[in-house]
């Protein structure tokens, strides 16, 4: 059986998709780190009562999540000859995280006031699985900028949308709970 430590990164450095090593405070480490961690935060959410909450959806997005990771974690798929299984995250995907924001918020009354995070576990997880998202996507966006001649994939678009997809989950999870949204 293999073993979970490589001893590989001992001196700093990790592994990429394709071969390549960089330290492990690298731009591209940073953005899948983050994206790692907003995963794990939904997973917490989902672990949250009442668990069948919106599953489906959260667990399709853990999985484009682990997705972004591995394009992140790949550097320049046509010099390496490395390629993903799947397509990149696209303008589909983001799609589909629009229309649940819509049919969400359509439960909702209209925000006149910002909010403060929180209410019941699954709200709060909610929210801070939203925060996590934010900074995951500013990552990104520094790596695009500083790494990627300012060029940046539908990612940056993904993640956007699911910062608003997770403030409106967090909303309907206090709603359903009879929480009242506490304003600021």
């Amino acid at each position: 059986m293999a073993k979970i430590y490589t001893k590989t990164g001992d001196a700093g450095d990790t592994g990429l998709l394709g071969g390549s090593r960089v330290p492990k405070d690298h731009l591209r480490v940073e953005a899948y780190g983050q994206v790692d961690e907003l995963n794990a935060m939904i997973g917490l959410a989902l672990a949250l009562e009442p668990q069948p909450y919106c599953r489906d959806l959260l667990e399709r997005v853990q999985r484009e999540l682990f997705h972004i990771g591995a394009e992140l974690a790949m550097i320049d798929p046509i010099k390496t000859g490395k390629a993903l299984r799947r397509p990149p995250i696209g303008l589909q995907q983001v799609a589909v995280l629009e229309e649940a924001i819509d049919r969400h918020e359509a439960e909702l009354p209209p925000l006149k006031q910002f909010i403060l995070p929180g209410g019941v576990p699954k709200a709060a997880a909610l929210h801070l699985a939203r925060t996590v998202c934010r900074r995951a996507e500013r990552a990104v966006v520094r790596l695009h900028r500083e790494l990627e001649a300012g060029e940046t994939s539908s990612v940056v678009p993904y993640l956007n949308r699911l910062s608003d997809l997770l403030f409106v989950l967090a909303r309907v999870a206090n709603r359903t709970a009879g929480a009242p949204d506490i304003t600021w």
